[in-house]
């Protein structure tokens, strides 16, 4: 049992409530469809003209916006601590600055090594950002207030 506590205390002080998340762009389309939610009637009433279209226009209902590009000099700002992928190869760094059309930056764990990378080497869908993760926090309070729980109660009894 106290070999289990101990290596469940050991996790949970080397756990970090950051993590790298990518960015999803903000889609136009879905904000416009939020809008308030209607009757039955008016969806019974909409479905009955939607099948009186021609075969011509009913592929463009589903039709997905084509994604906008993105900018990899907006994403990756100065002082910025993000995961990029170059040539299908992980790296986390700590953006310096930009040379042109250059990324200079330097590994989160080694601020003396400078990495440069050209623009179109980056994997722009692939830029993860480290952000606060929530969930994990709360997994780690919790995990903590019972061992400390548990803890009061074997030397009280």
């Amino acid at each position: 049992m106290r070999k289990n506590l101990y290596f469940i205390l050991i996790l949970s002080t080397l756990t970090s409530c950051y993590t790298y998340q990518v960015k999803k762009p903000v889609d136009p389309a879905v904000n416009n469809n939020q809008g308030p939610k209607k009757n039955t009637d008016i969806a019974n009433n909409t479905s009955s003209q939607m099948m009186g279209t021609t075969a011509a226009a009913a592929p463009s209902l589903g039709a997905k916006p084509a994604p906008t590009p993105i900018n990899v000099q907006e994403k990756l700002a100065a002082g910025k601590n993000v995961r990029i992928e170059v040539d299908n190869k992980s790296y986390k760094v700590i953006v310096d600055r930009w040379e042109g059309d250059s990324l200079v930056a330097h590994p989160v764990r080694n601020a003396k090594k400078s990495l440069k990378f050209h623009k179109n080497q980056i994997n722009s869908e692939r830029i993860a950002e480290k952000r606060f993760s929530q969930p994990i926090a709360d997994i780690l309070t919790v995990t903590a207030y019972a061992a400390i729980g548990v803890g009061i109660y074997l030397l009280v009894k």
